[in-house]
C-alpha cells in the first residue's frame, strides 16, 4: 500500500479527485480545502494499491501536477483495512513484485549524484581495499566491497536506458569515472606514502595472494558473477524487497579491483594494473547490461499487467452503468 499526498490549485484539485474517484485501486480519499499555503490550493490525500501506481501517476502527471502543485508518494509499512484489501486485490500481480517507475527513477537520480558522501564512501573503500589486498585478506575485502556506493550508480545506467533519460545516463557514468578516479588517486597518494615509509614494498603488491589474487585475474566466472549479482540487486531495489543488497555488494569486483590499480600505479606493476583494470570494467558492464535487460523486462511485464488491469476495470465500470 502507498500513501498519495497531491498539493495543487484547487480547480486542479478537482480533476485529481476525480480521477482518484474513479480508481478502484484507491481505497482512502481525502481532500482538505485550502489547507495548502504553497503551492496555494488544496491538498489530496489517498491510498493506492502498490500495483495500480504506475497509471495513476501517469494520468496525474499528465494533468500537470507537477508542473502546478507537488505530488508525493511513500509506503505504508503497517496498515489494518478492509478497503485496501478489496483494493490490492483489483490490482493483478503481487505488491512485493510491483515497481514503481517514479520511485525508482527517482532513486537513480539520488543515487548517482556525485556528492561528498558518495566520493568520500569510495575513497575510505579503496583505501581499505589496498590495506587487504597488502594484507592478503580476503575479510577486509569484503568489507571494502561492503563501504563500496557504487552499485546505485550502476543500476541508474540501467534505470537510465530502459527510461531513456539521456542526462541520467551521463550523469551516473560521470560519478561513476569520478568516484573511482578519485577514489584510485587517493589510494595512489597513500601507497606512496607508505612505500616511503617501509609499510609497503613491491613485493607486497607481486607476491603470491591466494586471498586476494581474483582481484586481478577476470575470467568467465567473474562475468557470471557480475550478471547474476546486478540482476538481483537491481530486483531488490524496485521491489519492496531489499534485503539482497549486501550481497550483491559482497559479490562483484570493483572497488578492490580500483585498490589494485593504485598500487600497481604506484609500485610499477603494470600487469596488475591492466589486469584489474579488466576485472573492473568486465563488472561494471556485466552489471549495467544485467541490470538494464531486468528492468527492460520488468517494464515490459508491467505493462502488459496494466494493460490487463486497465481492461479488468472498465469492465466492471460498464457493468456498474448498467
Amino acid at each position: 500500500m502507498l500513501r498519495l499526498h497531491v498539493a495543487v490549485d484547487h480547480e486542479l484539485a478537482s480533476e485529481v479527485v476525480s480521477i482518484l474517484q474513479s480508481e478502484p485501486a484507491v481505497s482512502e480519499l481525502s481532500v482538505l480545502r485550502g489547507a495548502s499555503i504553497e503551492p496555494p490550493g488544496d491538498v489530496v490525500n489517498a491510498a493506492v494499491a502498490r500495483e495500480a501506481a504506475n497509471g495513476l501517476v501517469d494520468r496525474l502527471m499528465a494533468l500537470g501536477v507537477a508542473e502546478r502543485g507537488t505530488l508525493h508518494l511513500e509506503p505504508v509499512h503497517t496498515w489494518a483495512s478492509a478497503a485496501g484489501l478489496a483494493a490490492e486485490r483489483l490490482a493483478p500481480g503481487s505488491s512485493a513484485d510491483s515497481v514503481v517507475w517514479a520511485d525508482v527513477t527517482q532513486r537513480a537520480y539520488e543515487d548517482s549524484e556525485p556528492n561528498w558522501t558518495y566520493l568520500t564512501l569510495t575513497t575510505l573503500a579503496t583505501l581499505l581495499a589496498g590495506v587487504a589486498i597488502v594484507l592478503d585478506s580476503q575479510i577486509l575485502v569484503i568489507g571494502a566491497m561492503v563501504i563500496g556506493p557504487e552499485f546505485g550508480a550502476v543500476a541508474a545506467l540501467g534505470v537510465a536506458l530502459v527510461r531513456r533519460r539521456v542526462g541520467l545516463f551521463g550523469r551516473a557514468l560521470a560519478t561513476l569515472v569520478g568516484g573511482f578516479a578519485v577514489g584510485i588517486t587517493v589510494t595512489v597518494v597513500a601507497a606512496a606514502a607508505g612505500g616511503a615509509l617501509g609499510w609497503i614494498t613491491r613485493a607486497d603488491v607481486t607476491a603470491d595472494r591466494p586471498q586476494t589474487g581474483f582481484v586481478y585475474t577476470p575470467d568467465r566466472w567473474s562475468l557470471v558473477v557480475a550478471l547474476i549479482a546486478a540482476a538481483a540487486g537491481v530486483l531488490a531495489l524496485t521491489s519492496s524487497r531489499v534485503g539482497g543488497l549486501s550481497g550483491v555488494f559482497i559479490s562483484v569486483t570493483t572497488v578492490p579491483a580500483a585498490a589494485n590499480v593504485a598500487l600497481g600505479l604506484t609500485f610499477g606493476v603494470w600487469s596488475e594494473v591492466w589486469g584489474s583494470t579488466l576485472q573492473l570494467g568486465v563488472n561494471l558492464v556485466a552489471m549495467t547490461v544485467a541490470g538494464w535487460i531486468t528492468l527492460l523486462i520488468q517494464q515490459t511485464v508491467w505493462s502488459r499487467v496494466s494493460t490487463g488491469r486497465a481492461r479488468i476495470v472498465e469492465r466492471r465500470r460498464a457493468r456498474r452503468s448498467t
